[in-house]
C-alpha cells in the first residue's frame, strides 16, 4: 500500500514565506510518485491547516485558498470536527525557522509516534540557537570563529566591551534566526548600537562574531540514503555584499553559485569530514547543510541547517526526475522510533513514601 506523506510547512517565523517555497517544492515532487501526499501548513497564528494547494499563488494576499483547521490524533490526521483524513505514515519537515525548525514540531511529531524523514529534536534545537552551535562544533574539534552572545537587556556598555574584545568591524545576528535576517556588519560602537537594536526587535539574543573581509561561501549537505551517509559536493555562494544578503540568496534572479566549489582537494575533505561528524554526531536524519567560511586556506564552520532551504535538493541532482527521487529516498529511510522497554515501579501502590526523596 502507497504511504501517506504528510509535508508541513509554513509556521510562525520570518522564514515562513520561504517555508511555503520548500514546502510546495517537496508537495509537488511528490505528488508525481506511489505517495499519497499531504499539506499540513503550519498556521502564523496556532494549529494546523490543509488545502488544495497547488503553488506559491495559492498563498499569496487575495488568494481565494480554502484551508480546513486540522489536528494530530496520534498518526491520524482529522479535522476540526473529529473527521479522519489521512493516516500519517511519514512526516517530512519543509519550515524554516521558529518552531517548525527548533525542534518543536519534530517533538510533536515523536510525541504522536509519527515516523519523520527530518532531524530529530535534539539536533535540530542544538543547531537553531548560534551560540549553542559554536559549543557544539567546539566540543567536536572543528574550528569557528569567536564569538560572543548579547542577551537583550543587557547594558549596552556590555556589548561594546564584548565588541572591542573581538575587535571590530563584528557580525551581528540574532542568535535563532536563518536566511540572513538581520545581519548587518558594524563598524563601530554608533553601528553595533544599531545592529543589536535591529536583532532584538527580531530575537531576544544576539552573537558577535569576529569578521572576515576576504572569506568564502561554502555549502555542504549530507544526508543518508539506502543506509549510506552521502555527501553533496562543496557549494561556493557568491556575494558582492560584506555578508550574504537575503536578496541574494532569494531574489537576485539566477543563481549565484559554483557546484562544485573550485577548491583544494585537502580543503574539500575537511569540509566534508567536518559535516559528516556533525551529521553522525547528533544521529543526523534526512537531510541537513552546513556552511562554512574559507580564508586564507583555513576552514571555519558558520552553522547547520536542518532544513535547508529547497531541502538542498539541488545539491544532490539537477533535473526534477533527480530531486524526486532524492525525496523519496529520504522518506524510506524514515523509520519509527525504536520502541523501549517503560518500567513500572510499583510505588503509587504503596501507602508509605519513606524515601530520601520524600
Amino acid at each position: 500500500m502507497p504511504k501517506t506523506v504528510a509535508v508541513f510547512f509554513g509556521g510562525k517565523s520570518n522564514e515562513r514565506e520561504i517555508s511555503v517555497i520548500t514546502g510546495m517544492l517537496a508537495v509537488n515532487l511528490l505528488r508525481n510518485t506511489s505517495y499519497r501526499v499531504v499539506p499540513v501548513i503550519l498556521s502564523p497564528v496556532c494549529g494546523m491547516m490543509t488545502g488544495n494547494v497547488r503553488g506559491v499563488e495559492d498563498f499569496r494576499k487575495g488568494a481565494k485558498t480554502k484551508f480546513r483547521p486540522v489536528r494530530l490524533e496520534g498518526r491520524t490526521l482529522r479535522t476540526a470536527r473529529g473527521r479522519k483524513l489521512a493516516d500519517i505514515d511519514v512526516a517530512l519537515n519543509c519550515c524554516h525557522g521558529g518552531m517548525g525548525e527548533d525542534g518543536t514540531l519534530s517533538a510533536l511529531l515523536r510525541f504522536h509516534g509519527i515516523p519523520s524523514a527530518s532531524p530529530e529534536a535534539p539536533m535540530s534545537a542544538v543547531f537553531m540557537d548560534k551560540t549553542l552551535t559554536k559549543i557544539a562544533a567546539k566540543g567536536l574539534g572543528i574550528p569557528v570563529l569567536e564569538g560572543r552572545k548579547v542577551a537583550e537587556g543587557e547594558p549596552f556598555e556590555a556589548a561594546l566591551s564584548l565588541a572591542e574584545e573581538l575587535g571590530f568591524p563584528v557580525v551581528v545576528k540574532p542568535a535563532h534566526l536563518g536566511s540572513s535576517i538581520g545581519i548587518k556588519v558594524a563598524k563601530d560602537p554608533s553601528e553595533l548600537e544599531s545592529a543589536l537594536g535591529l536583532a532584538f526587535r527580531l530575537d531576544d539574543s544576539a552573537l558577535l562574531e569576529a569578521y572576515l573581509p576576504a572569506r568564502r561561501d561554502i555549502n555542504c549537505a549530507v544526508c543518508r540514503r539506502k543506509g549510506e551517509i552521502v555527501l553533496s559536493p562543496p557549494e561556493e555562494v557568491f556575494s558582492d555584499e560584506e555578508i550574504l544578503t537575503f536578496s541574494e540568496k532569494y531574489e537576485m534572479g539566477a543563481r549565484t553559485n559554483q557546484l562544485p566549489a573550485d577548491l583544494p582537494q585537502a580543503l574539500t575533505e575537511e569540509i566534508g569530514g567536518y559535516t559528516r561528524t556533525l551529521y553522525r554526531a547528533f544521529g543526523g536524519k534526512g537531510v541537513v547543510r552546513a556552511d562554512f567560511f574559507v580564508a586564507e586556506g583555513r576552514v571555519y564552520f558558520n552553522e547547520l541547517n536542518t532544513v535547508p532551504g529547497s531541502l538542498s535538493c539541488y545539491l544532490f541532482g539537477k533535473s526534477l526526475s533527480e530531486n524526486r527521487a532524492f525525496l523519496c529516498d529520504l522518506i524510506e529511510e524514515a523509520a519509527p522510533a525504536a520502541s523501549k522497554e517503560t518500567l513500572s515501579t510499583g510505588i503509587l501502590e504503596t501507602d508509605v513514601f519513606s524515601g530520601r526523596k520524600r
